[in-house]
């Protein structure tokens, strides 16, 4: 019998091949073992994995009975999805996010619904989708906009009103039933939409919405959100249209007076008629660079879409702009059951600053003639920024923001920023003081690698670097200058800690550390991870980790949240020399550790 992984495989590049193809029969895959294992190696390191539901069960306790059970469940037809356990989170805006928590079970059995359909729909979706997709993230779509949205005239910021929480439930259905034949796999898919939710005790019915929380809920709004895209396209060929001509007439004229004079100023003999045509030749070029390049009678619709986020880039009127709004509108509302929020989604011209993934975006009017050196090595002068996408940093609403909520920094009564200590990391180690604000620090630098304006978190990296001086010399009851004395290193200062292999040391993080091209781009990727054992090959060897035991007849999953948080029993040791986070043991070891 063929792996699944092989079958899922061979699914994608179906569904690469046959855009428009359909699927049936996807009911027994979730009636294959190895599928359950290939998902449960997914999930158990995530610091979810053991987070219970509205019961008790995590991912410790996983074993082939659990898998075996959950499969008899299916083929019986009794299976039924267990409500979810409902929290909030606090937004960036002050409100409060809806999370619903599944029980490990339907965890599972959403995660292998997940790896299906994302073989199915992966290579049907745009181009211009970002969001929770492999190979895709926050900067593959700002690099998308500085490339695509080159000189448009306007934006169109969308925002949907709650569109997780307003899936409609049947319209998703008969979007999968378009591509997916098979009513068994479906009513999965429409138990986890229905399962309803526990709030303070209380069972509520859910009517629309994709639970955020759930594994399946990425992979189902993008299926659903996919018909938007479908749209902006179909939008996109009949708005967009090329210029009428290459270069304006006012500009070819002058241009060709400029060849003209050239021709005169390499062909004359007469020196004093030579520095008047070049003369002539300066001033045309002089004018050239205050005339329109290429005419401005094109039309063009391009956009970006991350998860519910979008940016429309438009070259048009403002009247047309405010059609195309309303198409969009009547489009969610009659077709996707979607709310567009009238206020919030606005038409800006494009020398305006918008606010998309974290990063204020605009089109530069820059008339500056700059120098640069083709392939062929000659010298072209143009202006090379005029209608180019700017990427900048908003340093008020997030570096500034972000300080603050830390405790890196106060401001004095002039607005001068001065770092302080955090008493909050007073009780780690100096190196682990160090690395906590170089994680920090190397985040944000990581995220705002693409902006043009990069070089002003110089000033950021510094605040935060005698921040962390601070807080290491108010634990020594110390001065920064006494603390970089005694940990100097060079030109700069890093503290020492102890390894297995000797001294190594850490220093805090310049911003040089994180130029562009030094920091890996965060991307949420679908790895084929290469275990050198995987937990189904440790379940089937029938060996306890712990004591020893062969051939007995329960082995189970133990699993901890963070090797960090483990003490010193004889269990704790064993994870800690294995440097694992899970344990297979026999249920008699398994009911000991939890026990204590």
């Amino acid at each position: 019998m063929k792996p699944t992984s092989e079958i899922l495989e061979r699914m994608e590049k179906c569904s690469e091949t046959y855009k428009d193809g359909i699927f049936t029969r996807l009911y027994r895959y979730l009636l294959r073992e190895d599928i359950y294992h290939a998902a449960y190696q997914k999930l158990y390191a995530n610091k979810g994995a053991t987070t219970q539901g509205i019961d008790n069960d995590t991912a410790d306790g996983f074993s082939d009975k659990y898998v075996k059970d959950l499969i008899c469940s299916l083929q019986e037809g009794t299976y039924k999805a267990s409500p979810v356990r409902r929290e909030y989170i606090p937004k960036h805006n002050g409100k409060l996010r809806p999370l619903g928590i599944p029980s490990f079970r339907d965890k599972l059995l959403q995660e292998v619904v997940r790896m299906i359909l994302e073989a199915i729909y992966e290579p049907t979706f745009h181009k211009h989708s970002h969001g929770f997709r492999p190979q895709k993230s926050c900067h593959t779509a700002l690099r998308q906009i500085s490339s695509d949205f080159t000189g448009v005239a306007w934006f169109i910021e969308g925002d949907i009103k709650g569109c997780f929480d307003n899936i409609d439930h049947e319209k998703l259905i008969e979007i999968l039933d378009r591509k997916i034949k098979d009513s068994k796999f479906l009513n999965i898919i429409r138990q986890f939409l229905k399962a309803g939710y526990i709030e303070n005790w209380q069972y509520n019915k859910t009517y629309s919405g994709c639970p955020q929380g759930s594994i399946c809920a990425p992979i189902l709004a993008n299926v659903y959100l996919n018909e938007l895209d479908k749209k902006f396209e179909e939008i996109s060929l009949r708005f967009s249209k090329p210029r009428s001509a290459y270069q304006t007439p006012e500009y070819h004229a002058v241009n060709k007076e400029m060849k003209r004079l050239s021709y005169w100023i390499d062909h004359t003999t007469d020196e004093i008629e030579r520095q008047e045509l070049i003369k002539q030749y300066k001033e045309q070029r002089e004018s050239l660079r205050n005339i329109p390049c290429k005419p401005a009678d094109n039309k063009k619709f391009t956009f970006v879409r991350y998860a519910d986020d979008w940016l429309v880039g438009v070259c048009g009127t403002k009247q047309e702009c405010e059609e195309l709004k309303a198409e969009i509108a009547n489009f969610l509302s009659t077709e996707l059951k979607l709310t567009l929020s009238e206020e919030k989604t606005l038409i800006t011209h494009s020398s305006e600053k918008v606010r998309f993934l974290g990063y204020n975006i605009c089109v530069r009017r820059n008339q500056e003639v700059k120098g640069y050196r083709m392939k062929n090595g000659t010298w072209r002068q143009s202006r090379s920024l005029h209608l180019k996408v700017a990427l900048t940093i908003p340093h008020t609403e997030k570096i500034e923001k972000f300080m603050f909520a830390k405790g890196v920094i106060r401001q004095r009564e002039n607005g001068e920023f001065q770092p302080i200590h955090r008493a909050g990391l007073l009780n780690m180690s100096d190196c682990e003081i160090v690395e906590q604000y170089n994680a920090e620090a190397r985040g944000l630098c990581n995220f705002y690698n693409l902006a043009v304006d990069y070089h002003t978190l110089d000033y950021f990296c510094y605040l935060m670097e005698y921040s962390c001086l601070k807080t290491i010399a108010n634990k020594h009851k110390s001065s920064i200058r006494k603390t970089i004395r005694k940990y100097k290193d060079g030109k700069t200062w890093s503290v020492p800690y102890e390894t297995k292999t000797g001294t190594k040391r850490v220093k805090p993080v310049k911003i040089a550390d994180c130029k562009r091209g030094k920091v890996d781009d965060v991307i949420f990727t679908r790895k084929k991870f290469n275990w050198k054992t995987t937990i189904r090959q440790r379940l089937n060897a029938k060996v306890c980790e712990l004591c020893g035991t062969k051939n007995a007849e329960l082995y189970e999953v133990h699993v901890v949240r963070n090797l960090n948080e483990l003490g010193n029993s004889y269990w704790e040791i064993a994870m800690k020399q294995k440097r694992r986070k899970t344990l297979v043991i026999c249920s008699k070891c398994h009911k000991e550790i939890h026990k204590h």
